[in-house]
């Protein structure tokens, strides 16, 4: 089981935690790393599949279209994270993305789109 690896697109790429994770020893690169700043959605999630990367990205639209096409087309890609933008804390995030990290493989993302909120436990009510 490999682990998996994040790309954040330039939406995502909140340096709070980006920070935490790679603190957490979860390999991250985001578009400014990559040098893919200001380059198309579909462009994101290519080089994030060419790099055997899951995207993470507050795109939930755009992504989850993208996603559908490339599944309609037979086209291959490494799977993707998608979170509402402004939905969750940094905390947040960074506890669903590391149980997420801690559950599913590189193998298990291909294909997939996972939505953050899946992995967010809810709060405790009373």
């Amino acid at each position: 089981m490999t682990r998996i690896k994040l790309y954040m697109d330039e939406d995502s790429m909140d340096q709070e935690l980006v920070r935490a994770l790679r603190a957490r020893g979860v390999d991250v690169r985001t578009a400014l790393d990559a040098k893919m700043v200001d380059r198309s959605d579909e462009d994101q999630l290519r080089w994030a599949s060419t790099h055997s990367r899951v995207l993470y990205s507050f795109n939930v639209g755009h992504f989850f279209r993208l996603h559908s096409a490339f599944l309609a087309r037979g086209e291959d890609h490494g799977g993707l994270v998608l979170v509402p933008q402004q939905r969750y804390s940094v905390g947040d995030q960074l506890r669903g993305l590391l149980r997420l990290v801690s559950t599913r493989s590189t193998e298990d993302m291909r294909q997939r789109a996972e939505f953050l909120s899946t992995w967010i436990a809810a709060p405790p009510t009373g």
